[in-house]
């Protein structure tokens, strides 16, 4: 929702608390704002939402959404329905899949995310990139530029950052997304990366997302001191961010740990977050090299 300029944004609290991935604070806040009007009001409650289904609370987004709540808010619900329910995964993409094909309401942002998010959940990266391309907002952007890095297109991810500097680039989802695509250039970029994570921190407040990309950043420059204490910091907040977990395991490697050291993190990787992109990948590896094994196994 485009604001003029020197308008204040009475979300902004709320909104960038959701970026940095502070969730808890973005539903505190959330619930204090008094809107003043529907607009906002739809829009503060769509990030409130979004919170919800960040920390896997799809129940409150279920319970709460219905069929008499605005039209902006229904795919939230679609949404936590997907990510809750395995069972309904198939006939949700495949519902998605036919309005994508129609003619879209581009103006409903909550859709667009919904689909995008979906899709790139579905590994469909074209699907992603053509829902996300018909908006105009700063987070289709963002999501796109993700997109493009887990692509390993970082000239599209380049491009694509220039196009929201031009827009807003003081913004943070502009910030993020530079600070991830210098992540993914390397080399000297690592310490650019850095400096944007610790002003965020500094500004805001740390949260596992911010010190999860600090902790990228000094493990590319081999400072393993430096990761692990922005690591720790990350389990002290969240024990079970999946991103502090990997971190976690790849760090053990680093640092010559004992194997069940990353062995633990592993265990809890794979017990808590069974759907996750990674532990998905490391069965189909651990079944990949099992057939192996057995195909060059001696014969009795």
């Amino acid at each position: 929702m485009a604001r003029q300029q020197g308008e204040v944004d009475e979300l902004f609290d709320v909104k960038n608390s959701f970026y940095i991935g502070n969730y808890q604070h973005c539903i505190n806040e959330a619930q204090k704002v008094k809107p003043s009007s529907l607009p906002v009001q739809i829009e503060r409650d769509s990030f409130l939402y979004r919170a919800y289904i960040a920390q896997k609370k799809y129940r409150v987004v279920l319970d709460e959404i219905h069929g008499a709540s605005p039209s902006e808010l229904q795919p939230l619900k679609i949404l936590a329905e997907y990510l809750s329910t395995s069972s309904k995964r198939e006939a949700i993409v495949s519902k998605l899949e036919q309005q994508c094909s129609g003619s879209v309401d581009v103006s409903n942002l909550n859709f667009l995310i919904t689909a995008a998010t979906i899709f790139y959940h579905e590994q469909n990266y074209d699907a992603v990139l053509r829902i996300l391309n018909q908006g105009d907002h700063l987070e289709c952007s963002a999501l796109c530029l993700q997109c493009y890095l887990k692509l390993d297109r970082v000239d599209l991810a380049w491009k694509e950052l220039k196009s929201m500097q031009e827009k807003d680039d003081d913004a943070t989802l502009t910030q993020l997304s530079q600070a991830f695509v210098n992540i993914s250039m390397g080399g000297e970029k690592l310490q650019d990366a850095y400096y944007i994570f610790q002003e965020m921190c500094d500004k805001y407040s740390s949260t596992p997302l911010l010190l999860n990309g600090q902790a990228t950043c000094f493990i590319g420059q081999a400072k393993y001191e430096e990761a692990e204490s922005a690591l720790q910091e990350a389990m002290d907040k969240d024990s079970n961010y999946p991103d502090t977990l990997i971190n976690m395991i790849v760090l053990s490697q680093h640092t010559g740990k004992p194997p069940e050291v990353s062995n633990r993190f592993l265990s809890q990787l794979m017990d808590c977050h069974t759907e996750h992109e990674f532990v998905k990948d490391y069965k189909q590896k651990e079944a990949e090299f099992d057939r192996l094994v057995r195909q060059y196994a001696p014969s009795a």
